[in-house]
């Protein structure tokens, strides 16, 4: 069959919906068609083209946008159950800083694996209902139970191991259940990249919590492991001033000169945030070909993020949550829309530039950029034929969205995570017209209500 012949069967035919196919030349089909077999999109055409296509499962896509799935890039499956707990207790008593020290890690040390599952249940639901089909754990407890998670909701992703083996470093105990020998630390993440490597839709990656509480031999080490493998390690660098102090007072370096040094950069290292980069630092990102993810709700809160020089310089960036701990939607839409807003500030005031990056180039570095970050924009990230089947069918019949001249505009601009209608993931629809189809959320509510308050006091007798 070749690219411009229609099949005569498939799994799944789309019809009538606006295709935004974000490839190259930001091809966008009008009142088109997408044929699904075996989890990938084998054509691409018309409606009318589509007329003699025979498939299992007919969508009707009129009034409708196709568009590839978003990539979280950066997400903490394990603070899931924690939207909203800081800001109820900060109108009590003032949070004490950095929160990730006093709050984020003892709350995710407050996991069962059964609480780690529900979590996952909860964000992997959540994601897909507002368009995400992919993610990168950051690293987190019971990153097994996450996978499990992962499998029974449909989403793909990347999960990994909360990784920490010191914490005299911050001024602080991290809890016992979260701290690791140097061995144990290396042992229990290559072996959970093994344990997933067979499967294609849920893989495991390598983590280091950062870089100040792994010992610099088991910051070697992993590394080094990351490159044995062939995986990606997901790890947090330069977003915060006390890191950067750190390896400067330690190394005499910023910390990615210091990784540099011990000559551990590389495509395998994937680093979120990423905000408070020297000039030097990003030479080394585009030299060695590091990934990063930006994540707009909460890094302008931190520095200058410099994320259109990054993505125009060809470095693998996406856009990421980082978990409701932090920014609290996991709307990857908005992300993109509040990235836009501060990339303005940021750069047009230095430049007087009134664009310096539209809203069409955000939604490129949601998709493409997260795809490419991950490592897989050869299987997902666009909408072309032979690359894997997860996309959106976002509503567009109501008033906000018209008129609807240009279906590229509307989807980079106007749409967010609730206009999201269907989904389908590695070929199967995973949600439809807003009902999760694999799995149920009636039951997911009802054990959130009985597991939730249990987890909370834990977590205020830990924290008060």
């Amino acid at each position: 069959m070749s690219e411009n012949t229609a099949p005569a069967t498939a799994d799944i035919i789309v019809k009538g919906c606006e295709v935004v196919t974000l490839d190259k030349d930001n091809t966008v089909i009008n009142d088109g068609a997408i044929a699904v077999s075996d989890g990938r999109i084998v054509w691409l055409g018309t409606s009318d083209e589509a007329a003699g296509i025979s498939a299992g499962s007919v969508i009707d896509g009129r009034g409708r946008i196709a568009m590839p799935g978003l990539v979280d890039a950066h997400f903490h499956t394990g603070q899931q159950l924690l939207r909203g707990k800081l800001q109820q207790i900060a109108r009590k008593r003032p949070l004490k800083q950095p929160v990730w020290k006093n709050y984020l890690i003892p709350f995710e040390s407050c996991l069962e694996p059964e609480d780690v599952y529900l979590s996952g249940l909860v964000a992997y639901t959540n994601m897909i209902q507002v368009g995400t089909t992919c993610f990168a754990e950051a690293g987190g407890p019971h990153p097994d139970e996450m996978g499990r998670a992962a499998m029974d909701t449909g989403i793909r992703g990347f999960i990994s191991l909360s990784t920490v083996d010191q914490s005299e470093t911050i001024g602080a105990d991290v809890p016992q259940n979260m701290l690791m020998t140097h061995d144990e630390a290396l042992e229990r993440n290559v072996a959970l990249v093994k344990r997933w490597m067979d499967n294609d839709r849920v893989k495991a990656w390598l983590s280091l919590r950062q870089v100040i509480v792994c010992s610099p031999e088991l910051v070697r080490d992993v590394i080094v492991a990351a490159n044995d493998l062939d995986v990606k390690l997901h790890t947090h660098l330069c977003e915060g001033t006390y890191e950067i102090d750190y390896t400067n007072e330690k190394f005499g370096m910023r910390p990615t000169e210091w990784l540099y040094s011990l000559g551990l950069l590389s495509h395998h290292l994937h680093c979120a945030h990423s905000v408070l980069l020297s000039p030097r630092e990003v030479d080394l990102y585009q030299e060695h070909r590091v990934s990063a993810c930006h994540c707009g709700f909460n890094n302008y809160s931190i520095g200058h993020p410099r994320l259109i020089e990054m993505w125009r310089r060809g470095i693998d960036i996406g856009l990421g949550t980082d978990g409701p701990g932090a920014g609290g939607t996991l709307d990857i839409f908005q992300v993109a829309h509040v990235a836009r807003v501060g990339q303005q500030a940021i750069n047009s005031s230095a430049y007087h530039q009134r664009e310096p990056i539209s809203s069409e180039e955000l939604l490129r570095i949601a998709t493409i950029g997260g795809a490419r970050a991950l490592g897989v924009l050869d299987s997902i990230g666009t909408l072309e034929i032979g690359k894997k089947a997860d996309f959106l069918l976002c509503d567009t019949s109501r008033m906000d969205h018209a008129p609807l001249y240009d279906p590229l505009f509307v989807a980079a601009s106007i749409i967010v995570g609730r206009d999201v209608e269907t989904v389908v993931i590695d070929g199967k629809i995973v949600m439809k017209d807003r009902e999760m189809v694999s799995i149920d959320t009636a039951a997911i509510k009802a054990k959130l209500n009985e597991r939730l308050p249990v987890i909370s006091e834990r977590f205020e007798a830990l924290v008060a």
